[in-house]
């Protein structure tokens, strides 16, 4: 006789509801971080119920916390307001000049046309309430190219020359100029940087991110550059250029940046060939030696004695007309340590070779999902613009606008959600200076965003930090931006140029005066 079988349709069905229950019970378990790898949620209800984190957190605005900054402003003005470098003793620039072949360029005439182009994807928005005309005086120097220096300080998303290699490029091609601008003299990141190969040894580099456990000696060195180097007697650092972008291979001249506080022995070499030694007095003074030399490729410079007190900074390379773009950006800055660098140091730099323009790009580091409030950053950014202002007297200020930046969820990656409020800030901090803004998140947004650059290849898959694929894209979008207020500063003033051409000869005539004064006119007394 058979055994009767079993039914397990009871015991299936109780298992099957046990699981569900269980899975139910997990989706309400927040992500978890294992070994720095983040899991996500197991939500089985996901068509029903979502979780969104920034709701969780807070249903009202967060605000970022950003520590306070105390300026003294009347210790920048008096630190701005030192000698400068004809008015006092000691010898501040050193000039050489490797041949007489190397005549000076005078500046183009006014261009009679100019080429127009497409309308820029995100235009430049200038605050300028005081009517200076700073920017009209860049473009100026642009369209006759004479030199233009512009400053670019930022954070890791710009490290290594990413975005300013193609914004430099660009603008010389346009208007002129050679040279890679400003390389340190050392760091640990030289070798991620394409644009020049930079070999140093026996030097101490600091970074203006160290500064607040820094020695004295190095917290008052500090410039705008980011990095402060500190040699052992024989101390070297050779510099070539490379084709990484068009007219990076060879320049006109350089200028080398340093101080010297007690005396020291430099040898500068050209070119591996030409040698010449300075002789340095001390003096708390920034110092510069020019080198002027048609066709630089390679310079090295080596510390011979003195080292002790002795602080370098970099090179700037450049050509004897046109543009160049120092890349100062520094990993895990969102602008503060603007304020550790020296105000007096900046000025002696804008004293011997002032910048027309200088960029603030940051936020980066500051903004997070969920956290929808950035006055207390946004008083930040205005007295980053202050600063800049004090520090380098006759420059421009633009603000540039944060950049698109995604995070995981629990449907993969997605926009930031503080993305639209931190533009916001920036904007309305650089109308509140008076100065100009530039949206990077909204121009990548028209570039596809953040989605787009990944899967392009122009952006790392944290989402956050473009490449120079990304790079290029940015920079192309913002030349655009700046091309396009050139092309309107150039219509209007060429309009001028030919009203007043054409009241020249009235003028010359006197029949003006002649019909404005005639004898039946008299004076009241």
């Amino acid at each position: 006789m058979k055994k009767p079988q079993n039914d397990y349709t009871e015991r299936s069905l109780t298992a099957s509801l046990l699981l569900i229950a269980i899975l139910v019970i997990v989706s309400f378990i927040p992500p978890v971080e294992v070994w720095g790898v983040e899991l996500r949620r197991a939500n089985i209800l996901s068509e029903f119920i979502r979780f969104d984190r920034a709701q969780s957190t807070s249903s009202e605005l967060a605000e970022a916390e950003v520590e306070a900054i105390e300026v003294d402003w009347e210790q920048i003005e008096e630190a701005v307001a030192e000698p400068l470098p004809d008015q006092v003793p000691v010898e501040r620039h050193y000039r050489w000049v490797t041949a007489d072949t190397l005549a000076p360029v005078n500046p183009l005439p006014w261009p009679d046309s100019l080429m127009r182009r497409p309308d820029p994807r995100v235009r430049i928005e200038d605050f300028d309430t005081l009517g200076q005309g700073l920017f009209d005086s860049l473009y100026s120097k642009l369209l006759t190219r004479r030199p233009v220096r512009i400053a670019f300080l930022g954070d890791s998303f710009v490290e290594g020359d990413i975005l300013t290699a193609d914004l430099r490029e660009q603008l010389q091609l346009a208007f002129g100029g050679s040279g890679v601008g400003f390389a340190p003299m050392a760091s640990p990141l030289t070798g991620f940087r394409r644009t020049v190969k930079t070999t140093s040894k026996g030097w101490t580099a600091h970074n203006i991110m160290q500064w607040p456990k820094s020695s004295e000696e190095v917290k008052r060195s500090f410039t705008v550059a980011g990095w402060v180097c500190c040699p052992v007697d024989g101390a070297s650092t050779r510099w070539e250029g490379t084709t990484a972008r068009e007219r990076l291979d060879q320049c006109d001249g350089a200028n080398l940046w340093f101080l010297s506080r007690r005396e020291s022995r430099v040898e500068v070499v050209v070119n591996d060939s030409l040698r010449r030694t300075f002789t340095i007095e001390g003096d708390e003074s920034l110092r510069r030696i020019e080198v002027c030399h048609e066709g630089l490729r390679t310079l090295e410079c080596r510390i011979l004695s003195g080292a002790e007190g002795f602080v370098g900074y970099g090179a700037q390379f450049f050509g004897r007309d046109g543009v160049v773009v120092d890349n100062y950006s520094v990993r895990s800055n969102n602008g503060r340590a603007i304020f550790w660098s020296s105000p007096s140091l900046n000025a002696q730099h804008q004293a011997q070779v002032p910048y027309d323009l200088v960029i603030l790009q940051y936020g980066l580091n500051i903004m997070q999902q969920g956290v929808l409030g950035y006055s207390n950053y946004s008083r930040q950014i205005e007295q980053m613009v202050d600063y800049a202002r004090r520090c380098f007297p006759g420059a421009a200020v633009l603000v540039m606008g944060v950049s698109e930046r995604w995070v995981k969820g629990e449907e993969g990656y997605a926009p930031m959600d503080a993305l639209p409020h931190m533009l916001r800030s920036q904007r309305s901090a650089a109308e509140r200076s008076g100065a100009a803004f530039w949206s990077t998140g909204e121009a990548m947004q028209k570039l596809g965003g953040m989605d787009a650059f990944v899967r392009n290849g122009w952006a790392g898959k944290d989402y956050t930090h473009i490449n120079y694929g990304g790079g290029r894209r940015i920079a192309t979008a913002l030349f655009e931006a700046l091309y396009a207020d050139l092309y309107a500063y150039w219509q209007r003033e060429s309009e001028q140029r030919v009203r007043r051409q054409q009241e020249q000869p009235l003028l010359e005539s006197g029949l003006i005066e002649t019909e404005l004064f005639t004898p039946s006119m008299q004076l009241i007394p």
